[in-house]
């Protein structure tokens, strides 16, 4: 069920969610979370979409806040519009289109909508604010997600994450690493235990994901991460391979389609492995699942980033 509030007021919209509830029951209580999506004005449905695929494992609020870069030039007006049952997913779609004064206070538009005495995540499926703890939105977040693969620079954005992290913050570029780091680890501990020696990442030139990778592995395995990265946009985007050179030779970890990677190990027959790129509604899904900060997203984008430069120190 879709309804649509036209020039409407956030009292409106609050009264019209009570009337859903008591009427048809669509609106559901058990609710766990309140997530945030700020977005462009057009830019609304991949999220929503994402949103409501993820709700059936986290039944939540979704309040989505769409502005437009040109709203100080029209009238100030919020166009509302309820979402529940089907077109919700498990969750309820809350999505306030805001023009002109209205929009510019994006902190009041939400915070009678929030769910009581629960957890609040904001989300930046697009271009994300400079400092995102600092912002409106952002100061009343426990979690907040950007993607840096979305920003007009992705690896400097990384870099610039690095500079502005609070406790909560994490972004899609990390989360798109968790079958890349599963795989990594679970070579590494099977015989035999030899220490690594070199490791080399490759990948697409514009990929935050690979910087974040050659950045654990750096600070995992404490040695010099070789960045392999093409000076032009040739081949597949994202992280195309990693290399971990050890006494008894190299292990090679290589996507060679899209959902698959070869895996060469000395002594071992060649494998293929399930790794698929990771859809938005994955990576949101497993932000969803833990409301506490990432502690070793926290260390490898403050510590790991800026080691990738330095020499190994050694003890």
């Amino acid at each position: 069920m879709i309804v649509d509030l036209p020039d409407s007021t956030i009292s409106r919209v609050l009264k019209t969610l009570v009337k859903i509830r008591e009427e048809g029951g669509a609106v559901a209580l058990g609710r766990v979370l309140t997530l945030i999506i700020s977005t462009d004005l057009g830019d609304e449905e991949e999220a929503i979409e994402a949103a409501n695929d993820a709700s059936r494992e986290h039944p939540m609020r979704v309040i989505v806040v769409s502005t437009s870069t040109e709203s100080d030039r029209v009238d100030g007006r919020l166009d509302a519009q309820i979402r529940v049952g089907g077109d919700a997913g498990a969750s309820e779609v809350i999505l306030l289109r805001a023009y002109g004064e209205t929009a510019s206070d994006e902190e009041g538009l939400v915070t009678g909508l929030l769910l009581p005495d629960a957890p609040v995540v904001a989300w930046w499926p697009k271009t994300a604010p400079a400092v995102v703890s600092e912002s409106p939105l952002g100061r009343i977040a426990q979690r907040r997600i950007t993607d840096a693969a979305s920003q007009p620079n992705p690896r400097q954005s990384i870099v610039d994450l690095a500079r502005s992290y609070a406790p909560g913050d994490t972004d899609f570029a990390w989360t798109r690493l968790t079958l890349w780091r599963a795989q990594l680890a679970a070579v590494l501990d099977q015989p035999p235990y030899e220490s690594v020696t070199a490791v080399g990442v490759s990948g697409s030139p514009d990929s935050p994901s690979t910087l974040l990778l050659a950045a654990w592995l750096r600070l995992q395995l404490q040695v010099v991460v070789d960045g392999e990265l093409p000076t032009s946009a040739t081949g597949s985007s994202g992280i195309h391979g990693v290399r971990l050179v050890r006494a008894s030779g190299p292990i090679v970890l290589e996507r060679s389609l899209d959902d698959v990677a070869t895996l060469t190990q000395p002594g071992q027959p060649t494998h293929d492995l399930a790794l698929p790129r990771r859809s938005l509604r994955d990576c949101l899904a497993e932000e969803l699942r833990r409301l506490d900060p990432d502690d070793l997203f926290g260390n490898v984008v403050r510590h790991g980033v800026g080691q990738l430069s330095e020499p190994v120190q050694n003890n």
